[in-house]
């Protein structure tokens, strides 16, 4: 069974830091992201990590982690089929 677990959400000041992590299982890992946060990855475990740095209070969002197919991304099928249950962020002063 596919599953993806995320932690690390909560509440963080304008300019403040926050990383989130993705822990997988019931698949072969691997990862592809772009984007202005940093990303890093633990395939030992299983595990993405994203740093957000410099949070605006327009990052609020619920993040999710998700898994693109690898064959079918790789056709240029950008789709995901199994998500994690997301986590909240909230940028506030």
């Amino acid at each position: 069974e596919v599953q993806l677990v995320e932690s690390g959400g909560g509440l963080v000041k304008p300019g403040g830091s926050l990383r989130l992590s993705c822990a997988a299982s019931g698949f072969t890992f691997s990862s592809y992201m772009k984007g202005r946060f940093t990303i890093s990855r633990d395939n030992a475990k299983k595990s993405l990590h994203l740093q957000m740095n410099s949070l605006r209070a327009e990052d609020t969002a619920i993040y999710y982690c998700a898994r693109a197919p690898t064959t079918e991304w790789e056709r240029g099928q950008n789709y995901f089929d199994y998500w994690g249950q997301g986590t909240l962020v909230t940028v506030s002063s």
